[in-house]
């Protein structure tokens, strides 16, 4: 596992097509930076700041995502597959041709988001407001 400490990050970095797979940057300030295909498949990026980040084609698979900052950031096309995105604000994100297959967005806050053409299959919601301000729990334990 590579690890924030042994890693460089600073806010407006650029970081296109980086292989972080596995990095642990929980935590981790990535405002502002450029992340065009990177590589973050099974990354722990729990509570990192990423708004305003630019990051099409980026992969999430299976990364730990959990209330992480990605507000106004550029997803347009990530694949965030089996992404824990719990509690994950994407508060005027693009999520267009994102792939959110079971992907959980328990708690996550979608006010504003751009979600054509994503791909939900399979993902979960509960108490996840989506970008028309609604609450959506279909996908609540009854």
């Amino acid at each position: 596992h590579r690890d924030l400490h042994s890693f460089p990050t600073r806010r407006s970095s650029d970081l296109t097509k980086a292989n972080l797979s596995n990095a642990n940057l929980a935590n981790a300030d990535l405002s502002e930076t450029y992340m065009n295909s990177a590589n973050l498949s099974h990354a722990n990026l729990a509570k990192a700041d990423l708004s305003q980040s630019t990051l099409p084609g980026a992969n999430f698979r299976e990364a730990n995502l959990a209330g992480a900052n990605l507000s106004m950031a550029n997803l347009k096309g990530a694949d965030l597959t089996g992404a824990n995105a719990t509690g994950t604000v994407f508060a005027m994100t693009s999520l267009v041709d994102a792939n959110l297959t079971r992907a959980d967005l328990t708690g996550a806050i979608l006010i504003g988001s751009d979600l054509r053409n994503a791909i939900l299959q399979d993902t979960k919601f509960c108490k996840t407001t989506m970008p028309d301000k609604s609450v959506n729990d279909s996908g609540c334990l009854k």
